[in-house]
């Protein structure tokens, strides 16, 4: 008997250049597996168009009129499945960036987005990012996490942090209190789980290196999500990271 293909990825994109939307709906527009449900100019936009449309991806830039893109993550990734989105669950969101602002990007993350994309993406690189956040998957390459993640323990580009201030940023003894108490939940294999992750190992690394299944892996990892409360990968080595060393 034939397989059923799966449906396509849902895609929502956001954007406040109409160029930049027409740009990324020609990439996206004419694959198979990818259908482009809706175009939005701001924030707000956005979480209107993804109730109606309930998008499996959402690609967003940040800074938009109205509303930005921090924001709209926060309340995408956040919405409880059934939240005007027809039972859906919430929408994997890929930050849109030039990187030029690094504060901007690391609040994106902490907000919920599953990573982020440079606006220069070459197109073959933008599709395999969307397939692979959609199957719950950080699109940052391990390398590209360990950069993010290293410079999100600096106070100059921690959210809070005061321009042309000395020592720590004044929300970092919160956090760092805050994460330890959330991993001291962990078992000792998830805590193992979780510090690999933060480290950016794919699922097949962390099996390798703890010898343990890729399935077994993805368990560990779902139970360290919940414990940790958090919404993805990326979310998971930010608290690693500001529990800092053990």
């Amino acid at each position: 008997m034939a397989g059923v293909s799966a449906p396509p990825v849902r895609v929502l994109l956001v954007d406040d250049d109409p160029l930049v939307r027409a740009a990324l709906s020609m990439v996206l527009g004419g694959l198979a597996d990818v259908e482009v449900v809706g175009e939005a100019g701001d924030g707000e936009e956005a979480v209107a168009v993804a109730a109606a449309t309930a998008p499996d991806v959402v690609l967003m830039d940040l800074r938009m009129p109205r509303r930005d893109g921090i924001s709209a993550t926060r309340e995408l990734v956040g919405a409880r499945p059934g939240e005007a989105r027809g039972g859906a669950a919430p929408p994997h969101v890929l930050v849109l960036t030039t990187f030029t602002d690094d504060g901007a990007v690391l609040a994106a993350l902490r907000a919920g987005a599953s990573g982020f994309l440079l606006k220069d993406t070459p197109p073959a690189d933008i599709v395999r990012a969307v397939r692979l956040v959609a199957e719950g998957e950080p699109m940052l390459s391990p390398a590209v996490t360990r950069q993010l993640i290293a410079h999100a323990t600096t106070a100059e580009g921690a959210p809070g942090a005061d321009a042309g201030g000395s020592g720590a940023p004044p929300h970092d003894d919160a956090r760092r209190a805050r994460a330890g108490k959330l991993l001291a939940t962990l078992t000792e294999r998830e805590r193992d789980v979780a510090v690999a992750v933060g480290q950016g190992l794919p699922n097949a690394d962390i099996g390798a290196r703890l010898h343990l299944s890729t399935a077994t892996v993805k368990a560990h990892v779902s139970r360290v999500m919940v414990k940790l409360q958090v919404a993805n990968r990326v979310q998971v080595a930010l608290v690693v990271h500001d529990a800092g060393p053990a």
